[in-house]
């Protein structure tokens, strides 16, 4: 007798089977954690939400978990609010899997029409077996680049990996013992961090998430070892920042700052080296830099991480549009006021 699995979607999950659930996944990531959930539902303009594929015996079959993001508040909320999955979509091995997957999005993409412009799977890992059920569902796949550092070997033997110029300025750096690195412990070392991101973002154009995001995580994921703020100082003067998430064996570059006028130190490459030096001594095993950009456009991030001799890797991402209209005059708007303003 062949018995039928039942998938049922569900918006809540017992803490204790998300925990086993994200624990025995072999592509699990900070961002699929309750800790990281709870973050962006203290951080002003976010929402997370959370939908799981389960089965007959309650199993987990399928984990999503979105961030609605709003920039604007009405009347222009519905022109400014996507909704990312900063780390993918987790599907249980083979058909099961993607039967429960295919359910899920449908039933996701009904509910959620009217809110998002876009949902965006952002892949940190190889989604090849995914692929055909996602575009199926017109989540439309789309080639983004990535770097990762190998992290299983010596300091030594992974500033070797740098390129020349790279390594020049770190040992060059190292001899003068003028930028020096620290790690932040306080509240107010957060509103420092805030401040060199608001001028990086700034310069660049691009909005930056409200500062109770960073509160958030200090708060939640510092006491749980899964945050590390690093601060790189200048004499008296702090120029630079990185914050970086800590999961399971990975450390994955979130948000860094820089103030330009101290850019002849070189900080940010001393940060870099300060969190590598760190994950290798901390039995971590990979670096995710979080984004590389397009293949064959220029993006200046790109330029910078390549330095470092990692891995470059094109995991992409996938994007439904929920309101094609809506998000032609949004992209409009954008355009317009990152030109002018």
């Amino acid at each position: 007798m062949v018995i039928k699995i039942m998938i049922h979607i569900v918006n809540e999950l017992d803490e204790i089977t998300w925990r086993q659930y994200i624990q025995s996944h072999p592509h699990s990531n900070i961002f699929h954690t309750p800790e990281m959930f709870q973050v962006f539902a203290r951080a002003k303009g976010h929402h997370p939400t959370l939908w799981a594929a389960v089965d007959n015996g309650s199993r987990i079959l399928v984990l999503l978990t979105p961030v609605c993001i709003t920039l604007l508040s009405e009347p222009l909320r519905s022109f400014t609010t996507r909704a990312v999955a900063y780390g993918s979509v987790l599907c249980a091995p083979g058909t099961e899997g993607q039967a429960a997957l295919t359910k899920l999005l449908k039933v996701y993409k009904g509910e959620t029409k009217e809110v998002p412009l876009f949902t965006e799977l952002r892949n940190l890992v190889d989604m090849s077996d995914a692929q055909p059920t996602l575009a199926a569902a017109h989540f439309v796949h789309e080639n983004h680049l990535n770097y990762l550092i190998d992290l299983k070997r010596s300091p030594e033997a992974l500033l070797q990996s740098f390129n020349s110029s790279t390594r020049k300025i770190i040992r060059r750096r190292l001899s003068r013992s003028d930028v020096v690195i620290e790690e932040a412990n306080t509240p107010g070392q957060i509103a420092v961090c805030y401040e060199l991101l608001r001028r990086t973002y700034h310069a660049v154009r691009v909005p930056l998430p409200d500062i109770s995001l960073f509160q958030a995580a200090f708060h939640l994921l510092r006491p749980c070892r899964m945050l590390q703020v690093l601060l790189a100082r200048v004499g008296d003067t702090y120029a630079s920042c990185l914050l970086q998430l800590v999961y399971k064996d990975t450390i994955y570059g979130w948000y860094g700052g820089m103030d330009r006028d101290y850019a002849s130190y070189t900080p940010n490459e001393m940060l870099f080296w300060h969190a590598f030096k760190w994950g290798t001594e901390n039995s971590c095993c990979v670096y995710d830099f979080g984004g590389a950009g397009k293949p064959g456009e220029y993006y200046g991030p790109r330029e910078f991480k390549s330095k470092f001799g990692g891995t470059l890797v094109n995991f992409g991402r996938n994007t439904y549009i929920h309101a094609p209209i809506r998000l032609k005059i949004s992209q409009t708007g954008y355009r317009f006021l990152k030109r002018f303003l």
